[in-house]
């Protein structure tokens, strides 16, 4: 029985880390769609989610079957709960990859919106958190997933930031309301893809540690890194 429960904790693994990689994919093509304006990849981005609707349930299926024929304990029992919610995580990333996806086609379409903002810095900000999240479940490493969370107050300030600037962007160039209201909601994805990061980071530190570190201050990020 240990054996075949084993079998099966490794074929979830590599369900959810492939789920990851399609995530990640997606979120990047969203951003370079949007930074390249280039609507047919906005578009690649868009088609491609129906796959990760598709994993999402399979990786939900095989956590429930598990739990189901081999009632797992300890350790065993927190991989799976940790899969479960990093997979309904990583599901609304890439809802998210396909929000800021749609929002390139508008853009794309339209003439360029002047604003000092620096979108890159904070696109490669939220792929960067994505990505170490990732990589923080796949080593097992609970330091690293400590790192992700403490990168989450730069992405909220980054949005914050972005915020302000539309405002002001909005009170100059009345005219370009429509295309700047997108750019803020873009901002907005980002800043909501950084807080799934850090949700699986978190799951990765339980499921390591056995340490639910949600609602911790931003401190306790600094001291642990």
């Amino acid at each position: 029985m240990a054996k075949h429960l084993q079998r099966e904790l490794d074929k979830l693994k590599r369900q959810i880390l492939s789920l990851s990689a399609m995530v990640e994919e997606n979120v990047r093509n969203a951003v370079r769609s949007l930074e390249n304006r280039d609507a047919q990849l906005a578009a690649r981005v868009i088609e491609a989610d129906l796959e990760v609707d598709y994993a999402e349930v399979d990786v939900e299926e095989e956590c429930l079957k598990i739990l189901a024929l081999h009632q797992p304990v300890a350790i065993d029992l927190r991989f799976i709960v940790a899969v479960l919610k990093i997979n309904s995580d990583l599901e609304r990333i890439g809802d998210l990859a396909v929000n800021i996806a749609e929002r390139a086609q508008f853009i794309a379409t339209h003439d360029r919106v002047d604003t000092p903002f620096d979108f890159a810095a904070m696109a490669d900000k939220a792929r960067t958190m994505v990505r170490k999240s990732l990589d923080s479940l796949v080593g097992l490493d609970p330091g690293l997933a400590r790192e992700v969370c403490g990168m989450d107050d730069e992405v909220d300030a980054m949005n914050r930031e972005m915020y302000g600037q539309v405002r002001d962007s909005i009170q100059r160039h009345p005219h370009q309301l429509e295309c700047l209201t997108h750019l803020l909601s873009v901002s907005r994805h980002l800043e909501r893809i950084a807080d799934h990061a850090t949700n699986i980071a978190e799951d990765v530190i339980y499921m390591t540690e056995g340490e639910i570190v949600r609602h911790r201050p931003e401190q306790y990020w600094r001291g642990s890194s």
